[in-house]
């Protein structure tokens, strides 16, 4: 279940025409200056109206830039760094524009906006699948046929749900079919172990393990509790909480009222948004794990309307001082 992702190769990349705002910026103000690394980055396309597609530039890193021909205040940048695709909802637009943030999707903050970026848009070969062990299954139909004959079972995809002690669903993950072998289980009991060809991009890292283990034991009851961990952490904690969401609400969305949010804990944007679904809904509920989604989550539907509510924001100052960026936007 649990596997650290596998870097993309290195590639090379160009940003044309690119306007310098956030980290990218301070690498621009000191001249001469190469081979610095920012990071991931990731890169907007945009239509006339709204992003159409989302691009992880994996642990960029700045290999040389100069001033754009056509604008001496906008510049071009080479990059090296693997490339991510994450989304890619509409074709792409006749005259894209490319919005570009410091960090991830869950915790970004604005670098800037170019014209082109040379190299995003080739072909690239499909990272191997993964294979994914299924320990002590007692197989039935379709996944049983494809027991018996596993070198010819090619079926499609399926939801494979991860149930708490309480027999709670706390997540869901899809994962392919198609097996490499069936053998009788470890566990004994007539049980099989079962491999599966590709177990799914969509898998948490190792470091969520401990936390997995954490909401295996029933949902969070305690303020906090997502606080020890670091953002790749509260990152995994919040995949968590969306199980929640989907739950349909029993009552009706609240509008107004005030919300004391503890900030003492809140020193990167994935722990802002695990204070902030506390503040409104309790311990380990869902409000957003990033910008986009807060806002969506603001219109109603998630059990709080924003028509009126108001923070009271304790314990923030010290905690903010020099830390994430990207909470300046988020």
């Amino acid at each position: 279940m649990f596997v650290d992702p596998v870097p993309p190769p290195r590639e090379i990349l160009t940003l044309r025409g690119y306007s310098p705002d956030g980290l990218l910026s301070e690498v621009l103000a000191e001249p001469g200056v190469s081979f610095r690394g920012l990071g991931d980055v990731c890169v907007e396309v945009w239509d006339d109206e709204q992003p159409v597609q989302w691009w992880t530039l994996v642990d960029a890193v700045v290999v040389a830039h100069q001033p754009h021909p056509g604008d001496p205040a906008r510049y071009d940048i080479v990059l090296g760094a693997g490339v991510r695709n994450e989304e890619s909802f509409f074709e792409m637009p006749a005259t894209p524009r490319f919005e570009l943030f410091a960090g991830t999707a869950v915790a970004a903050a604005s670098a800037g906006r170019c014209s082109a970026v040379d190299g995003l848009f080739k072909p690239r070969a499909d990272a191997a699948p993964v294979p994914m062990e299924l320990i002590g299954c007692e197989a039935t139909e379709p996944l049983l046929v494809g027991t018996q004959r596993p070198r010819r079972w090619t079926r499609g995809w399926a939801d494979l749900l991860v149930l708490d002690r309480h027999g709670a669903v706390m997540a869901s993950r899809p994962v392919g079919l198609a097996i490499t072998g069936a053998r009788p289980s470890v566990l004994g009991d007539g049980l099989e172990d079962i491999t599966l060809t590709d177990g799914g991009a969509d898998r948490p890292s190792s470091a969520a393990r401990s936390i997995w283990a954490e909401w295996y034991q029933g949902p969070p009851t305690a303020p906090n509790t997502w606080a020890p961990y670091d953002s790749q952490g509260r990152a995994a904690w919040l995949d968590l909480t969306t199980r929640a969401w989907r739950v349909p609400a029993s009552r009706p969305d609240r509008s107004g009222g005030e919300y004391h949010l503890d900030g003492r804990f809140v020193t990167d944007v994935p722990g802002l948004h695990c204070a902030i679904a506390e503040a409104l809904l309790g311990p380990g509920r869902y409000f957003g794990r990033e910008r986009n989604a807060f806002e969506d989550c603001l219109c109603g539907g998630c059990r709080v309307r924003s028509a009126g509510a108001a923070f009271r924001w304790c314990g923030w100052r010290r905690r903010l001082t020099g830390r994430d960026p990207a909470l300046r936007t988020a």
